[in-house]
């Protein structure tokens, strides 16, 4: 990704974020990426390449926490209420009024909360690896934590809590490449077994352990990626929100009748079947849902959840196909409302 396709904006709320844009071309729309955790704009790097030369316009911010966006230390700044209001702003900044929005892991939590409070902004909604979150206004971390004990066998947001934990940050900066390799793993059964449950991540940081990269990264990459998210301070917070009750008290500003995807609003969900913390099963479901009728289209790959990354030809042509399906559907539909008029 060109570094000089990079701008920084400071939001209405004083935070300086870092972010890719490239112009649409002709009547192309714009699409809107938001990355997760542990991330950067870095990683749509493949989607960037292929839509960029397609005509698309594109924005990709580093999201708040990494890279080159502010990265404050308090949990409060993470309120998705506020991140979504920033995501606006950057769209202000460009100049564009509509765009597509497409995100994976966190960034889908973003995608489905711009839905809830900025539906006039954006024309079809795309997730990946993760589905569309609805509000969770009385959402408790410790009975999520029971309740996925009793259905898995396991806590499925384990992991959580040492990420919410005092001196994380420290303890994953000094067993850097353990990190790196449960996170990014080679076999996609490591996050059942020793990064979802409860003490299983710490425990593998603390003894060190080790695995092969994937397939779909290369130890440049791995050094790149290194660069642009050590230390993960910042990204961190996006799981204190979650486990404070910061996050429940946010959605509580949610009208009850935002609760659902807008109901004329396309929506794509890719599921990962290798992913065994995203599972496609309820992800899905709540896509369905709450979205409109009919406007729902889900693909599941055979992927980890690096799914951009490890399929990213896969993804990029079913965003495209998706994309082409609904806009010429779309335009059909104004042509004959046209015709009808006259």
């Amino acid at each position: 990704m060109d570094p000089s396709s990079y701008k920084d904006v400071r939001s209405y709320r004083g935070m300086n974020y870092h972010y890719f844009a490239s112009p649409a071309v002709g009547s192309k729309p714009t699409l809107l990426f938001l990355h997760g955790f542990p991330s950067t704009s870095w990683d749509w790097r493949h989607q960037v390449a292929y839509f960029k030369r397609k005509g698309y316009g594109l924005i990709v911010p580093d999201m708040l926490g990494y890279g080159g966006t502010d990265r404050p230390l308090e949990p409060d700044h993470y309120r998705p209420s506020l991140i979504c209001q920033d995501m606006t702003n950057i769209l202000d900044n460009e100049g564009v009024e509509k765009v597509i929005v497409i995100g994976h892991d966190w960034g889908s939590k973003i995608v489905s909360r711009l839905a809830s409070y900025y539906p006039e902004r954006f024309t079809a909604y795309a997730f990946l690896a993760v589905g569309y979150q609805p509000p969770m206004p009385t959402f408790d971390v410790q009975q999520a934590l029971q309740m996925t004990k009793q259905r898995l066998g396991y806590e499925l947001y384990g992991y959580w809590m040492f990420f919410s934990s005092e001196g994380a940050d420290r303890i994953i900066d000094n067993h850097w490449d353990s990190f790196f390799s449960l996170l990014f793993p080679h076999d996609p059964a490591l996050w059942r077994t020793d990064m979802a449950p409860l003490g299983g991540f710490k425990a593998w940081l603390l003894a060190d352990k080790t695995a092969p990269l994937p397939s779909y990264l290369t130890p440049e990459e791995k050094e790149t990626i290194t660069a642009l998210i050590r230390p993960p301070t910042g990204g961190l917070n996006w799981y204190k929100v979650m486990t404070s009750g910061i996050n429940a008290a946010d959605d509580r500003s949610v009208a009850p009748y935002r609760y659902a995807l807008p109901a004329a609003a396309p929506v794509l969900f890719v599921g990962c079947a290798k992913d065994y913390i995203c599972l496609v099963a309820p992800q899905k479901a709540a896509t369905e849902k709450c979205a409109g009728e009919g406007m729902v289209r889900t693909e599941v790959l055979d992927a980890d959840h690096w799914v951009m990354l490890s399929h990213a030809e896969k993804v990029n042509k079913l965003l495209e196909e998706w994309i082409g399906d609904f806009t010429r559907k779309m335009a059909e539909e104004k042509a004959q409302e046209g015709e009808s008029r006259l």
